[in-house]
């Protein structure tokens, strides 16, 4: 059965679109000092202090009810000023996760005093949720989750097992983690549960991963005997998989799924400005790369139109991620081959080491937050071929 249709046209309005300019004029006096082999980890590069700037200015939880000390405002100027933020190459990863999903989650499932305790420090930038989802051995089976919350007979759960490639754990306050509540992992989907951890609690071990980069902002979570009160437990019991599927529509639809190579873009877009004359080439790729980020840019908008109108747009966001982290893999070895192109030239170290690191962590593009396999199943399956 078809679950898919096509995503109508939409357009941002112009009272979300009217926060641009303000964001641009903040970023280009925030971010002047940072050179851009530091700009192009955007998403991956975390500044607390620079995330609780955003929250005062009132840039984080833009989507939540004002009750809840967000500005709501909903979806579309988040997307705007994430737009900006990214195509920058802020230093957001402190906060995106939460902003971008954990946030939304607890409005969505939470209790009335989750969304009274979390939601005002989220939009503060206070406090900073990491994900657990992914676990050893398990790939990217997700539902194979092996992490146990036990039920305890007064109430509350204790908590085994481990998470891994968690972004940002060291530096995080909580974690909403995919735990299992019952059954077995032969049980599939049935007896998964989201729980929120606070990672301050005894029995948590984090440990850093460093990646080829050298840097780590990954990690393994180990929770040993770690005992959990009934309020951790966000949505229903049992509910976890229904609940994480709806989480990741807000992961894969956004920006960050078409921007992460921008920085690099725009470094080379300029060191070909300072040129006294531009090859047919450069002017072609140029314009290719445009063309395929409004494109791209388009159909993230339109996701952004179904979460506004109220829906999980599951498949739709699969499809943007899938080809926006082609296009973002694609750059870096585009602009590696014009470079080569002309062995004479002598582009400036800073866009050398632009593109380093762009090329070093451009596999991870495909593999975080879904790898492009499991999308590409979604995507079947929601046109009816599985």
């Amino acid at each position: 059965m078809t679950t898919f249709a096509p995503l109508p046209h939409a357009t941002i309005p112009a009272a979300d679109e009217a926060l641009r300019a303000e964001v641009k004029a903040f970023l280009a006096e925030a971010l002047s000092a940072m050179p851009p082999e530091k700009r192009a980890r955007s998403w991956m590069g975390a500044d607390p202090a620079f995330s609780r700037a955003l929250g005062r200015r009132g840039w984080l939880g833009l989507s939540l009810p004002k009750r809840y000390g967000g500005a709501e405002r909903g979806f579309f100027a988040r997307f705007v000023i994430a737009e900006e933020l990214l195509a920058a190459g802020a230093p957001v990863a402190a906060h995106w996760i939460t902003d971008r999903q954990s946030g939304p989650l607890i409005l969505r499932y939470g209790t009335e005093a989750q969304r009274a305790f979390y939601l005002p420090k989220i939009s503060a930038g206070e406090i900073f949720f990491c994900i657990g989802m992914s676990e050893p051995n398990s790939g990217s089976d997700l539902a194979s989750v092996r992490t146990r919350a036990e039920p305890l007979p007064g109430g509350g759960y204790r908590l085994n097992g481990r998470k891994i490639w968690t972004s940002n754990a060291a530096i995080c306050h909580y974690m909403i983690a995919l735990v299992r509540t019952s059954g077995t992992t032969e049980d599939r989907h049935k007896g998964l549960s989201q729980v929120i951890i606070d990672l301050k609690q005894p029995g948590i071990d984090i440990r850093p991963i460093r990646d080829l980069s050298g840097d780590a902002h990954f990690a393994e979570v180990t929770f040993d005997d770690v005992v959990l009160p009934a309020e951790a437990l966000i949505g229903e019991e049992g509910a976890g998989w229904e609940q994480v599927n709806a989480e990741l529509a807000f992961e894969r639809s956004g920006p960050e799924r078409i921007l992460s190579s921008m920085v690099l873009v725009d470094t080379w877009l300029a060191y070909l400005k300072s040129l006294p004359s531009r090859s047919s080439d450069d002017v072609v790729l140029a314009g290719r790369l445009a063309a395929h980020l409004a494109a791209l840019r388009a159909l993230s908008i339109g996701v952004t139109a179904r979460l506004v109108a109220g829906d999980s747009p599951v498949v739709h966001a699969a499809l943007v991620k899938d080809l926006g982290t082609t296009y973002e893999q694609m750059i870096p070895q585009a602009i590696s081959a014009a470079l080569a192109a002309d062995p004479g030239a002598t582009p400036p170290d800073a866009l050398m080491r632009t593109l380093a690191y762009t090329v070093s962590m451009s596999p991870s593009f495909s593999l975080r937050g879904g790898t492009r396999e499991i999308l590409r199943g979604m995507i079947a399956r929601g046109i009816g071929l599985r």
